[in-house]
């Protein structure tokens, strides 16, 4: 995932929504939405190439999503993929985020630069190989490609989207996330964060949904859970011109579901 905006204990009915735009070249094969054959409980899309995930969820009540950290200036070449973090942590049924995420965090392990946020019932976490592991609290959580709650153009616009449906009572925040994540208005170019890359690429990479023939926005997530723990997982992909080709669902009843939370001590 190359976007996330995190809601914990804002809605009325979902005390947990995710929504997420993952970013990515798009000859890279992955799989869509679905339910993992050789884990049943686990579900969300995969990488074919490596094996690992961007963004998933399993039945324990588990829940994770990895962003790249852009800094050219340090890339780490031939390591771990950064999308295991996602899957290890799910496929582990003894894992705890609270233990998962400083763990994996910690130096010298090979990855390149990422953000990975963990859920499950000991809490919500995030932390990042270039920066620092913290407990979230009830709040909204924005995240790109630069260390939480880093206020560039793309987290600012879906961080007042979710404000804005939080405000209004939104019952029903898939489809207006949705389309918040779809915003492919341009970002002026003194308004850009500077991440070393050419000024064209981040021009490109502005806004919340990128569309180039090569790299871009391969699909839009939302992510919900009830107060009785049931998790909706909406997923609508895309082809490198921006065009839909597919939406998936998919449900499941955790079986213990994360949180409750609260504000900050």
């Amino acid at each position: 995932m190359c976007l996330v905006i995190l809601a914990l204990g804002q809605h009325a009915r979902y005390p947990l929504i995710l929504a997420a735009n993952r970013d990515e070249f798009h000859a890279r094969p992955s799989a869509g939405l679905h339910t993992w054959p050789d884990r049943p409980d686990i579900l969300g899309g995969r990488d074919l190439e490596k094996g690992g995930s961007w963004l998933a969820a399993a039945r324990r009540g588990a829940l994770a999503v990895v962003t790249n950290v852009r800094d050219p200036a340090r890339r780490v070449t031939g390591g771990a993929s950064r999308g295991d973090l996602v899957s290890d942590f799910l496929g582990d049924d003894a894992a705890l985020a609270l233990r998962y995420v400083p763990d994996r965090c910690a130096p010298g392990l090979g990855y390149d630069g990422f953000n990975l946020i963990a859920v499950d019932h000991s809490g919500a976490w995030y932390g990042s190989n270039r920066g620092p592991v913290r407990q979230l609290h009830a709040g909204v959580h924005g995240l790109s490609n630069h260390l939480l709650d880093t206020d560039w153009p793309k987290v600012r616009r879906l961080r007042a989207a979710m404000h804005e449906l939080l405000e209004a009572g939104e019952p029903s925040p898939a489809e207006p996330l949705m389309a918040a994540l779809a915003d492919r208005a341009a970002v002026p170019d003194e308004a850009l964060p500077a991440t070393g890359v050419p000024l064209e690429w981040e021009r490109r990479l502005g806004p919340p949904f990128i569309v180039s023939p090569d790299y871009g926005t391969r699909c839009s997530s939302v992510v919900l859970i009830d107060h009785e723990g049931m998790l909706t997982l909406t997923e609508r992909s895309f082809d490198p011109e921006g065009n839909v080709i597919a939406t998936r669902e998919l449900s499941v009843q955790l079986e213990q579901p994360p949180g409750p939370w609260t504000a900050a001590a």
